[in-house]
């Protein structure tokens, strides 16, 4: 079985979700707590869980709405599991329901530097200059 990935709709996914988050980004990146978990993770955010081939929690991401449209947020793939689909497997489900609920409104994100090679694979561009995020240097970028 493939990695997969789906919103979150009970606790446990929520739990696990926020897990691989603070691994990632807290205990891996250094992110301060305060930055990493928001106002809109309990208000308005849509959080999504996904799991490896083996049905291991591997990743997690959420999306939410803006004053700019679409932003996709917190994508987050524990170490161990990198490079196994997991990161395609988020976005792909991301992209699917943004699309259904929000169909003509603009996708966009603050992609770290080593990630951007990823999002351009997955038809986003960048845009503007770099900048710093968490002391992470980051570009935006947009679904093309």
């Amino acid at each position: 079985m493939p990695a997969s990935a789906y919103r979150v709709t009970d606790l446990r996914d929520l739990d696990a979700a926020f897990t691989i988050r603070e691994t990632v980004f807290v205990a891996g990146q250094g992110v301060p707590a305060a930055l990493e978990n928001d106002e809109h993770d309990r208000r308005d955010a849509r959080h999504y869980l996904a799991r490896a081939a083996d049905g291991t929690p591997a990743g997690a991401a959420r999306w939410r709405e803006t004053e700019h449209g679409v932003k996709l947020e917190r994508f987050a793939v524990l170490e161990a599991f990198r490079n196994q689909a997991i990161g395609a497997a988020l976005l792909h489900a991301v992209l699917a329901d943004v699309r259904a609920e929000l169909p003509d409104q603009e996708v966009y994100l603050n992609a770290q530097l080593r990630a951007v090679p990823f999002y351009e694979r997955h038809g986003f561009q960048t845009e503007g200059n770099m900048f710093e995020e968490a002391n992470i240097q980051h570009y935006r970028m947009r679904l093309a």
